[in-house]
C-alpha cells in the first residue's frame, strides 16, 4: 500500500470514527476486482448520523483535494456509496448492512487490520 493511499484510508477511517461509525471494516479487493482497490464498510444508527459520516468523509478528503467521482444514496441514507476511484466507502444503516452483507460477498478480498494501518 503506497503512502498516499495509506494516508487517504487513514483520513477516511478517522472521519468515520469522529462521527461514531460502528464496526468499520477495510477490505483490500485489488487482487479480486478492477472496480477499486479498497472497500471501507461501516454503519450508523440513524439517517442523520449516516449523512454526517458521509459529510465528514467528503469534507476531510476535500481538504486534500480529493473529491468523490460519485455519491449515491445520500437522501435515503440507508446505504451511501462514496466512489473515490480506488476507494469505495459504504455507509449503511444496520438493517441494510446485514441484508447486503458485503463482507461475505467480498470475502475473497483481504481484511486489513485498521489498527496496524493507523499505526503505520
Amino acid at each position: 500500500m503506497n503512502t498516499t493511499m495509506n494516508d487517504t484510508l487513514k483520513t477516511v477511517i478517522d472521519a468515520l470514527e469522529d462521527k461514531k461509525a460502528e464496526n468499520i471494516q477495510l477490505i483490500d479487493i485489488h487482487e479480486v476486482s478492477t472496480i477499486a482497490d479498497y472497500f471501507v464498510i461501516t454503519n450508523g444508527s440513524n439517517q442523520s448520523q449516516i449523512q454526517a459520516m458521509s459529510d465528514n468523509v467528503a469534507e476531510r478528503l476535500a481538504k486534500h483535494e480529493i473529491h468523490p467521482r460519485n455519491v449515491e444514496g445520500y437522501s435515503a441514507a440507508n446505504w451511501i456509496l462514496m466512489d473515490y476511484n480506488d476507494i469505495l466507502v459504504h455507509i449503511f444503516d444496520k438493517e441494510s448492512r446485514g441484508f447486503y452483507d458485503l463482507e461475505r460477498i467480498w470475502r475473497d478480498g483481504k481484511t486489513v487490520n485498521i489498527q496496524e494501518l493507523i499505526c503505520s
